[in-house]
C-alpha cells in the first residue's frame, strides 16, 4: 500500500507563497505520476497540477503560471510552489499519485491526508 505524505500548506495574504511537498512511500509504477487536486468551497474536486516521473508536466487551467510542480524521483518527493495566491485559491489541497497522468481525480488510486490552504485578502 502506497502512503502520501504531504506537508506544507497555511495561511497566506493575497498575493503569497506557499510550497506544498509530497513523499511517496515507493517510487514505483504506481507512482508515476504525483501531483495535486483541490477541493474548493461550492466547485467539484479539481485538478492543481501533477508532473510524470519523466517530467512532464500539467497545470489546471486557473493555475495560469503562478504554480510549478517539480519532482525529485531520488526521494520519491513532489512539489508544488504557488506563488501569487488568492482568496479564491483557498481549500484542500490532496496529493495524489498514480500510474498515468490524467485530469481526472479518479484515475489516482492513492492520496495524501489533504493539507488546507487559506488565502485572505
Amino acid at each position: 500500500q502506497v502512503q502520501l505524505v504531504e506537508s506544507g500548506g497555511g495561511s497566506v495574504q493575497s498575493g503569497g507563497s506557499l510550497r506544498l511537498s509530497c513523499a511517496a512511500s515507493e517510487g514505483t509504477y504506481v507512482t508515476t505520476c504525483m501531483g495535486w487536486f483541490r477541493q474548493v468551497p461550492g466547485k467539484e474536486r479539481e485538478r492543481v497540477a501533477v508532473t510524470s516521473r519523466s517530467g512532464s508536466a500539467y497545470y489546471g487551467d486557473f493555475v495560469k503560471g503562478r504554480f510549478t510542480i517539480s519532482r525529485d524521483n531520488v526521494h520519491n518527493t513532489a512539489f508544488l510552489d504557488m506563488n501569487n495566491l488568492q482568496p479564491d485559491d483557498t481549500g484542500l489541497y490532496s496529493c495524489a499519485a498514480g500510474p498515468y497522468c490524467s485530469p481526472d481525480s479518479g484515475s489516482y488510486p492513492y492520496w495524501g491526508q489533504g493539507t488546507q490552504v487559506t488565502v485572505s485578502s
